[in-house]
């Protein structure tokens, strides 16, 4: 058996398809879009239908999408952004202790420029109550920022009812949005948001490659100055290609929807009966919530058994797995977000996070559920 990967939530393998695109760009073209010869009017066309392709692909305008270098600058453009243009009407920002880091750092920042920020709990399968988001409002609150669907444990977030509720009191509304493109349909002309953060390379394009949906109207402060780039939103000499192979990749991430959508369900419940075959559904637990999630995002726990050991002898089956977000796995710290969720010791302790996507087959979910009950026998066995 070849290296499996199963850690498509901390990045994914890029399309061949939009490796093409890029590779194509990256031989033939070198110039600059803010010149004005011939060489630099190229590369305007490719930045411009890269953002066309991609605002008709999520249903909004190509003058409200802003291109980033990932997800993490889209959310701190849009919280900055939003915070700095709102501050003369209030200083109150609510959000919720399991989102990503990019969110949660950038919120403390502006807790030490003088703003507040409510963290709002998340019940027992990590959804958030509309009715705490309601009752958190205060007559200040400028900003409410709320993730579609966690990204270490799947659980969907009831975005729409949240948004509605904003939208009625005149709050502007945030949405990260990275680890949901491609696997729920998104027309963003019909969500009540002001703001949502993609990223590429959570649909098989390029990393270090974003974009910040911004809808007509919602404030938008620079946070890199220099050029008039992005409507003087976000300066800096644009990426050619990893525009257009995010646009590839959006492309093929909508159309493909209802196809990556069948592969991770059956992926996932492929992995759920081999376990309970092998090792029995009482061995292990599943983290998040039954009825709400992203398919392809598959976080379970096996009590006696911690986090990095596990970890580390699916490293040595040659199975790639995760400990939770990929920005602080590396620490193989307590995920804040299963932490939030008030989990037992045993089930924080041994929580291991599944993800799959392009490339993952049945076959691979047997042998990762082979792998684990050996694992777990030859544990067993030591002790």
């Amino acid at each position: 058996m070849k290296p499996i990967y199963v850690d498509h939530a901390a990045s994914t393998p890029v399309h061949p398809e939009v490796a093409g695109v890029m590779l194509k760009i990256m031989t033939e073209q070198f110039g600059n879009a803010s010149s004005v010869h011939s060489f630099g009017r190229a590369a305007k066309k490719i930045i411009n239908g890269a953002r066309d392709v991609i605002a008709s692909s999520l249903g909004c305008s190509p003058e409200e999408w802003v291109f980033t270098s990932g997800g993490t600058e889209s959310d701190n453009l849009a919280l900055f952004g939003a915070a700095a243009s709102s501050s003369d009407k209030g200083k109150h920002i609510i959000t919720t202790k399991i989102e990503h880091h990019a969110v949660l750092h950038t919120c403390e920042v502006l807790e030490k420029e003088g703003y507040s920020v409510t963290y709002l709990p998340v019940d027992r399968t990590g959804l958030v109550s509309v009715e705490d988001v309601r009752e958190a409002i205060r007559p200040d609150t400028v900003l409410i920022s709320v993730m579609f669907a966690n990204n270490e444990i799947g659980t969907v977030q009831p975005i729409v009812e949240i948004g509605d509720l904003a939208k009625s009191m005149g709050i502007l509304f945030h949405v990260d949005a990275v680890q949901v493109l491609g696997i729920l349909p998104i027309t963003l002309r019909d969500i009540p948001v002001d703001y949502m953060s993609f990223s590429a390379h959570k649909i098989n394009g390029p990393q270090g490659i974003g974009g910040l949906y911004a809808r007509r109207g919602a404030p938008i402060h620079p946070r890199q100055h220099g050029g008039l780039q992005e409507r003087g939103r976000r300066a800096g000499t644009e990426n050619l290609a990893g525009a257009a192979g995010f646009a590839k990749a959006v492309e093929l991430a909508v159309q493909g929807l209802p196809q990556r959508q069948e592969n991770a369900i059956l992926l996932r419940q492929k992995l759920l009966q081999e376990l309970d075959q092998r090792i029995g559904s009482e061995s292990y637990a599943i983290n998040g919530n039954p009825n709400f999630y992203l398919p392809n995002i598959l976080n379970l726990s096996f009590p006696k058994v911690r986090t990095d050991v596990m970890l580390m002898n699916l490293d040595m089956e040659q199975i790639s797995a995760a400990s939770g977000s990929a920005c602080t796995s590396g620490s193989l710290e307590i995920s804040h977000v299963l932490k939030a969720m008030g989990l037992p010791a045993d089930l924080l302790e041994s929580a291991i996070r599944f993800s799959m996507g392009l490339g993952n087959t049945s076959e691979q979910m047997v042998y990762v559920a082979e792998q684990i009950e050996t694992i777990l026998k030859r544990l067993r066995n030591r002790d």
